[in-house]
């Protein structure tokens, strides 16, 4: 039985996070809709994880287009198809490999950063000391993390997929011998509206995904030093295990036919 009686232990745990986290989210999302806003703490968030991400994100997705476009080139080379790189780059891009690499950036940077300092207030006591003061914890630091973290991401992927692309013009123009003018007419010919929105609404997604992981590890947090420790690390790891799975729901939302 004693096998048995692990598993339960484990199942029942999982239960209680995913209710915990359940509640959580549904506590942050109504605060998100409902007033007062806090225009100047999104504002300001929006400058700290979106604007400061950009240099990040955009040296991710500039060397990611460049060395996709290489690695098509030299597959489509075996099978004599090499003039598809410009339509597979930009699909590459657009669809997938922006938002989920610029996802994965903002979850290592963001979510550390929001987990460490939230959960910094909680182990000195500095949110007991808001809610002593009649502010709500979730509306003041929650809510105005959310809303930026869902506005920057889809603007920081719009940039990425422009950055990326031109990774993959520059690699084929300047070391594959491609024509800059037909590279660029097959871009523009081949990429749909679907596509970019498409990205830009999985960016929104994991947006609010890194956002909700920073915060509710770091609300959670307990422990000292240590326990900050393991909610910024909880934080990044939770957060891109989840922007991996909803990439998956939401490609099969998109493009299942």
């Amino acid at each position: 039985m004693n096998p048995l009686a692990s598993i339960g232990r484990v199942f029942l745990a999982f239960l209680q996070v995913t209710g915990r986290l359940t509640l959580f989210t549904v506590e942050a999302v109504s605060h998100c809709l409902r007033p007062p806003i806090y225009g100047r703490l999104i504002l300001q968030q929006m400058l700290r994880i979106g604007y400061f991400s950009l240099p990040v994100v955009g040296l991710t997705a500039f060397f990611t287009g460049g060395a996709l476009c290489l690695q098509i080139y030299l597959g489509g080379n075996r099978f004599g198809s090499e003039a598809f790189v410009p339509q597979i780059v930009v699909l590459g891009i657009t669809r997938e490999l922006g938002p989920v690499i610029a996802g994965l950036m903002f979850a290592g940077r963001v979510a550390a950063a929001i987990a460490a300092e939230i959960g910094t207030m909680r182990v000195t006591e500095q949110i007991d000391a808001l809610t002593t003061l009649s502010t709500n914890p979730m509306k003041y630091l929650v809510s105005p993390r959310l809303i930026a973290a869902v506005v920057s991401l889809p603007v920081l992927v719009a940039i990425a997929d422009s950055i990326g692309v031109f990774g993959g013009y520059a690699v084929a123009t300047r070391s594959l011998g491609f024509n800059g003018a037909v590279y660029l007419r097959n871009t523009a010919e081949y990429v749909t509206q679907q596509d970019v929105v498409s990205g830009l609404a999985k960016a929104a997604a994991f947006g609010f995904i890194v956002a909700l992981m920073g915060c509710y590890n770091g609300f959670n947090s307990k422990g000292g030093a240590q326990g900050v420790g393991a909610a910024t690390t909880n934080a990044v790891v939770s957060a891109s295990i989840l922007i991996l799975a909803a990439n998956y729901a939401l490609t099969s939302l998109f493009f299942a036919h």
